[in-house]
This record gives C-alpha cells, structure tokens and sequence, in this order.
C-alpha cells in the first residue's frame, strides 16, 4: 500500500493500524507530511568535503528575518524617496540626517530610523518578477546549471546555524505567508523550509480529534509494535529517515511551548495592524523569544506591483505601506526592546525596482532594475545611507562601498552569510552533480562579497 507520499508501506508491522482512517491519519501526518516535504529534522548526510577561502565574516548576529515584499515596491516612493509634483501630499515627507523619508507613509518606521540603514545601489540581474524573486533567494542565476539543486538561502542557514542550538524542536527555517518556493536543494531535506501562515490561533494540527489519551496510546502501541524492525534495520533507510520525521513532528504535539508562540491575542493583533503580515511579525519575534531552534525566517508581502493608480488613496501603495509600517515598525521596535535586534539582521526589499519620475499613462510604475533595500539590527550602523543614486533615482550614482559597482543579489547573499557568521566564500563538494557547490557563485574569482560598510 503505498501512501501520499509515494512509501509503500505494505507489510511493515504495526502501520497498518496506524493507517486506518479512525486513527485520523490527516492530524499527525500533516506535520508528518511536511517534515517528508523537506522541513526539518532528519539525520544528515556524513558531512563531505568543504573548501573555504579564509573569508573574516563579521558574525554579529545569530538569527535573520528576511522580508520580501513580492511585486517590487517602487523605490523612488520609498527606501530612496524622490520628490515631484507627482508626490502625493500624504507623503509629507521629512528628513532624518541623509536620510529623506515618507514619514507620512510609513510613519512608525519612521521612528525606527536610528536602526535602519538604506541600501540604495542595489540592482538585480532581471525585471521579470519570478525570476528575479527565485535569483534573490538562492542567490544566483535561477537558469544556470548549478540553480536546480540550489537551496535557498535560508536552507544554508539552517544547515550551518541549526546544529548550535540547544533546542531542536522547532526548524531552523520557517517561511511566513510564503508560497510554495525554492527549498533545501540538493541538501538535507530538514533544511528545507517550513510553510506556515500563522493567524494567532495557535499552530494547526497538533491535537486529535479524540484527545491527546487516545493520540498517546495509539502512538505508543505503534511504536511499541515496531521497535524490533527499527533496531534490526530491516525496514532499510526510507523508513528509518520517516520514522525519525515522526519523531521529530511528535514534538509539536500537544507542546504548551511550541503553542505559546503562535498564540496572540486581538490586542497584539492590532497592534501589529491585525494583518496577515502583522500575524507573521508576531509570530517571528516569538520565535526569536523562544530560541527553539528557528534561525532564519522569510516573511513575503505582496501586492507591490503597481503599474496603475500607485497613488490612489488609501489603496494601492498607501494600503499595502500601512500594513509594511505596522508590522515592521512594530517588530523592530519589540526586537529593541527585548535586547533581539542587536541579534537578529532584518532585510526588507523587493526584486526590483519601478520606473521613475512621471507616472506612466495608468497613473502607475512600471518595471526596473534599480532598487533599494533596508537592513537593520545585527549591530548594523543605524540612521545612514549606502550608496547614492541620481537626480531621478534611475541608476546608480556613487556604490557607496569597497568594489564600486552595483550591488547584486549575490552580494546580499554574501551580506546575510557574513552577518551570521558564515564564510560566504564555502565550497561544498558533495553536490550529486560533482561540481563543487559555492554558497556564493564565483567565490573563487572573488566577483561577490559582503556589502561590509553596513557595518561602519
């Protein structure tokens, strides 16, 4: 009998009781199913070689909340405010040292500026929405040969920061409000992310629906009935990895801790902006509280892309900003206060940029590779710009930093490892294509590296 997920489990002892459909199969075997799916927690591989350049990371922070606001917001609008009769008086904009910023768009965020620093030389290689979002992910060219056993940034993460922790019960990568996207690649699948969009109500599908006596003996009748073909290594490896994932999603169950962290009233709701990205704000600064093992969370909000009426009031841009600044604003200020931030290196940008100037004939922007991107926390020198561009805000004017050219996804990349300490210019030599697989594309002609000067 084969299952969901492809296993045939004929003639295994024991699970054909398990299986029936009164055990209600759906409740444990969706977190079953995820951990199957690439989430978390499964025996790795032995460790192949690993080749390093001797790159000096900065290692100041321990955790990563990245923040991609899918649809690219138009930067001139936001992180790199340019000004024209265009500009919505809503806006009122305000300066804050170099910084020029649309206070009445995003006013909360506004009062976090101290901890912020904006990137404005950014570009990306593409200003086509998946395959720019998929590059800024894996961190390199989503066609090239390498990007269809590349894992996502966070994956690598997982991989390098998940064993420090003391506790394992929660994965080291966890995506919010996030679409199905690239996962662990060619490495372990408990790297890989673990989907969820949290509404407040506690994580789903960690009770049965006969109660937790019952869930315990038909668990522990299982596991008594199959101990002896565990040990023996009878049942070979596929089994062995799905009971280790079964191990591993029993910790969720019925785990006051575990609930505790998806648990949030109205009130923290609203003050978050009782929205789904608010949700996901809550849910990854508990996280952070509970260090339970997470270590890299990517939340994504949609709806930037604007090619008509960006302007239009109390929608469009206006709208999906007040969600961005409710949450944001929030989350910052919660990470401050809790002694977080200092830990955990937050990004926030979109895949590219829109055009500038005018609008277009809609009343909207269009496609373009500029852009800009917001980095706060992990000690990173709040209050400042890198990098200019010019009068219009439609190409690079100074970098801003060391290599003098624009800032790529790589280099973001190899931002986010350094940040946390890891050597961005590792090459793995366990990849199935025999290549040599580099965390960074091209470390060994040093063509990316850390953008360092967040750090001045």
């Amino acid at each position: 009998m084969k299952d969901r997920f492809g296993f045939d489990w004929s003639g295994v002892s024991g699970t054909k009781f398990w299986l029936q459909p009164h055990f209600s199969r759906r409740v444990f075997f969706r977190h079953l199913a995820s951990a199957v799916g690439g989430y978390f927690l499964v025996p790795s591989r032995p460790m192949e070689t690993v080749a390093k350049a001797g790159a000096s990371p900065m290692g100041t922070a321990k955790n990563c909340i990245f923040v991609q606001l899918s649809g690219a917001p138009s930067h001139v609008d936001t992180f790199d405010l340019k000004e024209g009769p265009w500009t919505p008086s809503y806006f009122a904009p305000e300066s804050y040292g170099d910084i020029r910023w649309p206070k009445g768009l995003m006013p909360l965020l506004a009062g976090q500026l101290e901890h912020i620093a904006v990137v404005r030389s950014v570009k990306p290689w593409a200003a086509v929405h998946e395959l720019a979002r998929t590059w800024q992910m894996i961190g390199r060219n989503p066609v090239s040969g390498l990007a269809k056993i590349a894992p996502h940034i966070g994956s690598v993460v997982a991989l390098e920061l998940g064993p420090q922790s003391a506790d394992h019960t929660l994965p080291p990568f966890m995506a919010l409000n996030t679409g199905i996207g690239p996962g662990s690649g060619y490495l372990p699948p408990e790297n890989g992310p673990f989907y969820l969009s949290p509404g407040g109500g506690g994580l789903t599908n960690t009770t049965h629906r006969d109660g937790q006596p019952v869930f315990e003996r038909r668990y522990n009748l299982l596991q008594s009935m199959d101990a002896e073909l565990r040990e023996s290594g009878e049942l070979g490896a596929k089994p062995a990895e799905m009971y280790s994932f079964s191990a591993s999603a029993r910790k969720l169950m019925y785990n006051a801790q575990v609930n505790r962290i998806f648990t949030f009233d109205a009130n923290e709701r609203q003050r978050y902006g009782n929205t789904a990205f608010g949700n996901a704000c809550i849910t990854a600064r508990n996280l952070l509280r509970a260090d339970m093992g997470t270590r890299f969370i990517q939340i994504t909000l949609g709806s930037w892309d604007h090619h008509q009426n960006i302007y239009q009031a109390n929608a469009q841009l206006q709208s999906i900003a007040k969600q961005f600044d409710n949450g944001l604003g929030v989350l910052l200020a919660d990470l401050a206060q809790d002694g977080l931030l200092d830990q955990t290196l937050v990004l926030a940008m979109g895949e590219f940029g829109r055009t500038v100037g005018p609008l277009n004939v809609a009343a909207g922007r269009d496609h373009h590779v500029q852009q800009s991107a917001l980095f706060a926390g992990g000690r990173v020198t709040g209050k400042r710009v890198i990098g200019t561009t010019n009068e219009t805000g439609s190409e690079t004017k100074d970098p801003g930093w060391s290599r003098d050219r624009d800032i790529r996804p790589e280099d973001i990349e190899a931002t986010i490892y350094s940040a946390l300490g890891i050597d961005w210019t590792t090459v793995r030599r366990d990849d199935p294509l025999g290549r040599g697989f580099e965390y960074v594309p091209f470390s060994d002609r040093d063509l990316y590296g850390p953008v360092h000067e967040l750090w001045a």
